[in-house]
């Protein structure tokens, strides 16, 4: 197909990558690292350079956008395990789904647009307290 189709499978890859990274590790420059390193050794060893590259990119998007979500499950109360199971399974449907041909490039920025969102609209702590403490 050329290279292009590489490139966005490891686009979609590197961010299934991110995305169970993130889960597991639940670290943001831990989750980053590993990520990036796992992405980019699979696009150098598989296909090339360029492809490395679109893994690194799609593991840092991975990471990046999934992180938010992971923090504000893990601070509304949901378990560790609940958490790792459940985006393990997402990063999973991402992976097959990279395959499709220009899917991996539209995942890739899909789930740092929705991480950034989720990031923008997390509610400030405690914000409900200070109206019922006034009565």
């Amino acid at each position: 197909m050329g290279a292009w189709y590489s490139v966005g499978v490891m686009f979609g890859l590197g961010t299934a990558i991110g995305i169970a990274m993130s889960a597991a590790l639940r670290r943001l420059t831990f989750a980053l690292l590993i990520a990036i390193a796992v992405a980019v050794v699979i696009g150098a060893l598989v296909w090339g350079w360029p492809q490395a590259a679109g893994g690194l990119v799609g593991a840092a998007f991975g990471v990046l956008g999934a992180m938010p979500v992971v923090v504000g499950t893990l601070r509304r109360g949901g378990t560790r395990g609940g958490t790792a199971t459940l985006l393990g399974g997402a990063a999973l449907g991402v992976a097959v789904l990279a395959f499709v041909p220009v899917v991996g490039y539209l995942e890739a920025v899909a789930v740092l647009v929705l991480g950034t969102r989720l990031r923008r609209r997390a509610p400030d702590t405690h914000a409900g307290l200070r109206t019922l403490a006034r009565d």
